[in-house]
């Protein structure tokens, strides 16, 4: 009986655990290194990412580390003024979604909601046509959009006026080797305000697009018109 139990449990290991140990560990390893892709739990980068919204980040858009680690191999590239990242957050390792605002050296402050960067005003250009659909239902006051002009990366932030809010920050200079990196949604987002700089080795890739949505507002319906939609 012992003899068949020992066969039963080799022939298991070779036909099926192994092979399913090796699946685990090159999807693991591609998505730890290579690409992966991040579930939004929160509204923080509206209205450009949604709640519900599923991202696709590209870990090898600044460098290549070793997967399942933050150890460094090589690298090729710095994160850019605009981009939006994914980091594991200094304060207590969560990972975000959040843009970047500010590079080594820059100065940074805002002003009434206004920002600025090494002394200059940002421009802005008011908007009024954001759908409601882009933004999730609640029973907040009415949101206010604009374009923010940064250098080669315009977008789209969301203020509320009516809620309390960190909209006055700084002057503060962003040390080498650190980045400072906001929410689109700016009076509702936990970020370089709060926690502060962002070491270069937290941020683990670049979103690149939006792979699919669901609305949690609406029983999880799919929100077609979200699915593969480059973001910027």
């Amino acid at each position: 009986m012992n003899e068949v139990l020992k066969k039963r449990l080799v022939w298991l290991w070779n036909e099926w655990v192994k092979t399913l140990l090796v699946v685990v560990l090159v999807v693991g390893g591609f998505r730890s290194a290579v690409a992966d892709w991040n579930d939004v739990p929160t509204g923080s980068m509206q209205p450009t990412i949604l709640e519900g919204d599923r991202i696709v980040v590209n870990k090898l858009a600044y460098d290549l580390k070793v997967p399942f680690t933050l150890w460094r191999v090589a690298r090729w590239s710095h994160p850019q003024r605009g981009d939006i990242v994914v980091l594991f957050s200094p304060a207590d390792g969560q990972r975000l979604v959040k843009r970047v605002i500010g590079l080594p050296g820059d100065l940074v402050a805002l002003r009434n909601d206004r920002l600025f960067l090494n002394g200059a005003p940002v421009a802005y250009r008011p908007l009024a046509g954001v759908p409601l659909r882009e933004v999730q239902p609640g029973p907040l006051p009415a949101r206010l959009f604009a374009t923010e002009e940064l250098p080669s990366r315009p977008h789209t932030v969301m203020i509320t006026p009516q809620l309390p809010a960190m909209r006055f920050f700084g002057p503060v200079r962003v040390p080498e080797g650190d980045y400072f990196l906001m929410g689109d949604n700016r009076d509702e987002s936990g970020d370089s305000r709060v926690f502060g700089f962002v070491p270069g080795d937290r941020i683990v890739g670049r979103a690149t697009a939006i792979a699919a949505s669901v609305d949690p507002s609406d029983h999880y319906l799919p929100r077609w018109d979200r699915f593969l939609r480059a973001l910027r």
